[in-house]
């Protein structure tokens, strides 16, 4: 696996990639990597010939309390796992490299961007949709790979792929890929490793908490009432606070106050200590 840390390097990197027109796969991360990354990029690796991995703890996306400078790097153990999956080519710039002196411009998407965490975190998806459309135009992949977990992001990175025609139409480009999760449901997160163990067997609430809520509403019960007894359920298990639990519409992300016929989800953000988590889970026809 080679790395690349500059533009130069990395569009010569690419280059030779794609000779004799090879499918390129790209991966963006933050790095920090866990199962949950290593299965997007093994993912990947069947949608493609090459895989090209990004690692990028993205300043744009973190708000002014947030914990930016906090955020676990380890370019070099990461680097290994990748190349242990067989990873072709990590990119890993720095901030100078995406954000030189006079670095001017922002990508916003309205709709899907607002509520839920963009409502609880102002400007993230700017930062989210602006890192991921210069990855894309930086790397030109033929397909590009996300979790699930972070349900709001993926839609979000697809509407901006959508409206900016950085994909070719008609040509499901975006790849969502399903939450990977430890043995008692939790879903896996580089954050994770910010919980104490007391926190950590605390939080395996959250999806449990989630599953019993899906099966209320799906068997019957009022959606409203249902969501407040949830995030009455995660405080009393340790969670210090609930940003929100909303049933929403898979697609825009609309807020439901009932379950109908087209797919939904139930999406939560709680937070445990200083720790903030997030899940998703579908809800409805998306299930059978």
């Amino acid at each position: 696996m080679q790395t690349v840390t500059t533009l130069d390097m990395l569009r010569t990197a690419v280059a030779k990639l794609r000779a004799d027109g090879a499918r390129i796969a790209l991966v963006p991360t933050m790095g920090a990597l866990h199962e949950g990354h290593m299965t997007l990029v093994r993912c990947a690796a069947a949608e493609a010939d090459h895989v090209v991995a990004s690692i990028f703890v993205n300043p744009k996306q973190f708000g002014p309390n947030e914990d930016l400078d906090a955020y676990p790097r380890q370019l070099a153990a990461d680097a290994a796992l990748l190349e242990s999956e067989g990873c072709a080519l990590l990119w890993a710039p720095a901030a100078a490299v995406m954000y030189p002196a006079g670095f001017a411009t922002n990508v916003s998407v309205t709709g899907v961007s607002e509520g839920l965490c963009g409502a609880a975190r102002p400007g993230h998806f700017d930062g989210v949709a602006t890192v991921v459309c210069k990855l894309f135009q930086q790397v030109q992949p033929d397909v590009a790979l996300f979790g699930e977990k972070d349900f709001q992001q993926l839609a979000v990175i697809r509407a901006m792929a959508r409206d900016l025609d950085l994909t070719r139409p008609h040509v499901d480009a975006i790849i969502g890929v399903p939450t990977v999760r430890e043995a008692d449901g939790l879903a896996m997160s580089s954050r994770n490793r910010y919980l104490s163990p007391d926190q950590r067997g605390a939080s395996a609430a959250l999806p449990h908490a989630m599953q019993a809520a899906i099966a209320r509403i799906e068997g019957g019960d009022e959606v409203a009432g249902t969501l407040a007894a949830l995030q009455a359920e995660l405080v009393a298990a340790g969670f210090a606070s609930v940003d929100y639990a909303a049933l929403a519409d898979s697609r825009s992300l609309a807020p439901l106050a009932m379950l109908g016929p087209d797919p939904a989800r139930l999406l939560v953000a709680a937070r445990i200590g200083g720790t903030r988590l997030i899940d998703n889970m579908a809800v409805g026809p998306a299930r059978r």
